[in-house]
């Protein structure tokens, strides 16, 4: 959860307050934190294993594994459109959080149900820009007029 936190942080540092859509940014970063990782943890479980360190596919398995970057994968595009619902933000947001939201979904998907070694690492590179992507569109969709 301390990964999450810097959104909020830093907008209590420029507001004095704690807002709802603060903690939406905290809340997609928390659930983007388990896929981004767990995808690494697939591609490098062997050696997670000799350093003794329990990631989740050392613990549980790859398969199981798979299939939780999958339904969390779901979940993060269900979050994703929070910020559309609750009005922190527009149509540009809205369709570029489906269009990375679809494209993470396809890489989780391809994870749990195809047997290719390069496809972790190819998910945990994507999970990178996405997370970038995202908050660029929410930028870009608070800053841009769209009438």
């Amino acid at each position: 959860a301390a990964g999450a936190a810097p959104p909020v942080l830093g907008w209590a540092a420029a507001t004095n307050t704690v807002d709802p859509h603060a903690l939406l940014l905290f809340l997609i970063i928390f659930v983007w934190t388990p896929p981004h990782f767990w995808s690494l943890a697939i591609a490098r479980k062997d050696e997670y294993a000799r350093a003794g360190i329990p990631m989740l596919p050392v613990t549980h398995g790859v398969e199981y594994t798979r299939l939780q970057v999958l339904l969390y994968a779901v979940l993060l595009v269900v979050v994703t459109l929070l910020p559309f619902i609750t009005g922190m933000s527009g149509l540009i947001y809205l369709a570029a959080a489906l269009a990375l939201g679809a494209r993470f979904l396809y890489y989780a998907g391809r994870l749990k149900f195809t047997r290719r070694p390069e496809l972790p690492m190819r998910l945990f590179r994507y999970s990178i820009s996405y997370l970038m992507w995202l908050f660029a569109a929410l930028l870009i969709d608070h800053y841009l007029p769209t009438t």
